[in-house]
């Protein structure tokens, strides 16, 4: 989940300034080391999000115009589920009902509820993104 945070982050405020931005600048502005940013650019810059510039002044631009990226590309491109569970309770081989079938259960609501929030991001962009930001801004201000 931190590596689609990590990738939101980074796009939007590429997609903002629309400047070339190193790793370095880019954890600053994260709050995190340039080792996770790189990481996590590599996978957008094969899905098309981002493209790099060799150089001095080097670094990630953004592809495409923000409000021509949706979050769903973004969930896609780091190929991390939004809602998981790396534990299961109960027993498969129990006799318990409950037991037995909570794990299977689990994973079949997961699945769905992942399904849903993909649809759900494919309808926010970055633009709508950086609106929301401002809006944020804007009442801490008041």
């Amino acid at each position: 989940m931190s590596e689609f945070i990590i990738a939101l982050h980074v796009l939007v405020f590429l997609a903002h300034d629309k400047k070339s931005r190193s790793s370095e600048e880019l954890s600053e502005n994260l709050c995190t080391n340039p080792v996770r940013i790189r990481k996590v650019m590599s996978k957008c810059k094969k899905s098309g999000l981002v493209v790099t510039k060799a150089g001095v002044n080097g670094g990630y631009m953004i592809a495409r115009d923000g409000k021509d990226i949706n979050l769903r590309e973004i969930y896609e491109a780091v190929g991390v589920q939004i809602i998981e569970s790396k534990w299961h309770s109960g027993d498969i081989e129990s006799d318990c009902l409950i037991a037995s079938g909570m794990s299977e259960y689990v994973d079949e609501l997961f699945s769905s509820l992942n399904e849903e929030v993909v649809k759900l991001l494919e309808l926010i962009t970055l633009d709508v993104v950086e609106n929301k930001l401002r809006e944020i801004k804007e009442r801490k201000e008041i």
